[in-house]
């Protein structure tokens, strides 16, 4: 097997082996550590030795070797000794049963619930899930979010002592707690696609592991919960944005805005089953949640032949609803570039005024960039100018930079 296939098995037995281990054992914290060094094993052995037979039971007996002995060690010097011996015997670990199929789809779930705990920061929760759920290594986190492996270490380390206190057993929800709980695990893994699709930092415009892997996860959760009409949402939503990334950049790594993408490099595949997913979500009952009102403005985006034919009219009523459901500045940002494209950049350039005294945006370089666009838009070059130099020194991306300066650029040489 080449190490790719046996990375991409890996991750997908990773959150099957913690489960069981925390199901079985408890020790979050130790069970993860266990895990991990498992995963290390099996990446160094089975290339060279063959996958097993029944690798999941390999990794569970890996893992649970480790896991004694780092409990042992621990207990040792707390004199503690005793707690250790009402550990399973490690025979009883190698069969899977079909109670032992079924619960491996309930561990994964109420692990993605473990990670993303209310009580943990947002960065906490995305690099908890990373590891725990995903089967990422802290070096591979902390390179994906360009921090120093010391620095993702503590993080890794502080969410799992929190998790640790909250007392939290290793169970589903309450269903007083459920809908909190999954709409936490949504935000994570929106969070997580996001920064792949459009990375905050750095010299690139995307991060394709990272979006991959919010997918990836996605698909665990819209098999868990296929009748959730917001992870249909969600999933739809990722596909039929990252459907878009071919033609997202040029061969030099330079932005290229949508309406200017060569639309027959969009995966057409991505945009027919996330398209699929949305159709069936939207009209199963109840009002359409945020990720499937996103997901279908996504869909509207996807189907236009070119740039011209967008209906920007429907666009701009799918994000009305969006804004109706959230108090969220990106989303009003949105949608005055929706009427104004529908109804004038004039229209567009009212509701930005009304936006300018957030707070929330003050700082954002989306702000200016898309006043820059309308106010472009509406002949008033000079003005766009400078938000486009303003938008530039605010982004912390490369290829974000390069992309405003040069709109810029062309405005100014046009005036000249």
């Amino acid at each position: 097997m080449t190490d790719t296939r046996t990375g991409e098995l890996l991750r997908a037995l990773a959150p099957q082996v913690l489960g069981a281990l925390v199901r079985r054992y408890g020790h979050f914290d130790t069970s993860e550590d266990a895990v991990q060094e498992a995963l290390v094993a099996a990446t160094a052995q089975w290339p060279e030795s063959g996958v097993p037979h029944d690798p999941k039971a390999w990794l569970i007996a890996v893992a649970a070797r480790r896991l004694i002995d780092l409990l042992r060690a621990e207990q040792a010097r707390r004199r503690r000794e005793d707690a250790v011996a009402q550990a399973l015997p490690l025979e009883q670990w190698t069969f899977q049963t079909v109670d032992d199929r079924v619960a491996d789809a309930d561990d994964t779930l109420i692990l993605l619930y473990l990670c993303c705990h209310p009580a943990l920061a947002p960065a906490s929760q995305i690099a908890l899930t990373l590891r725990a759920v995903g089967g990422l290594t802290t070096a591979e986190i902390a390179r994906a979010f360009l921090v120093p492996v010391d620095t993702m270490t503590r993080r890794i380390s502080r969410a799992k002592r929190t998790i640790k206190s909250a007392g939290t057993p290793f169970r589903m929800p309450l269903p007083q707690e459920r809908d909190a709980r999954l709409a936490a695990v949504l935000h994570v893994l929106y969070l997580i696609f996001t920064e792949g699709y459009a990375a905050t930092a750095g010299p690139d415009l995307y991060r394709t592991d990272l979006s991959a892997e919010a997918i990836r996860l996605a698909r665990i959760m819209y098999r868990l919960l296929d009748q959730d009409d917001e992870v249909a949402g969600l999933l739809a939503l990722m596909l039929l944005t990252d459907a878009r990334r071919p033609a997202r950049a040029g061969p030099h790594g330079e932005l290229i805005p949508m309406a200017e993408q060569d639309r027959s490099h969009w995966n057409r595949s991505l945009i027919t089953e996330g398209i699929a997913l949305i159709t069936l979500a939207l009209p199963r009952g109840g009002p359409p949640g945020p990720y499937q009102l996103q997901a279908a403005i996504a869909a509207v985006h996807d189907e236009a032949a070119t740039a011209e034919d967008t209906d920007w009219p429907q666009i701009a009523a799918l994000y009305t609803a969006l804004h109706a459901l959230t108090d969220n500045p990106v989303v009003a940002l949105n949608r005055a570039v929706a009427v104004g494209m529908s109804s004038g950049a004039e229209a567009g350039l009212a509701m930005l005024a009304e936006l300018e005294t957030d707070g929330r945006l003050g700082a954002d370089h989306r702000f200016y960039a898309v006043r820059a666009h309308l106010r472009e838009l509406s002949g008033a070059d000079s003005d766009a100018i400078s938000d486009y130099r303003h938008a530039a020194q605010l982004t912390g991306t490369v290829p974000q930079q390069r992309y405003l300066n040069s709109r810029a650029d062309r405005l100014a040489a046009r005036q000249d």
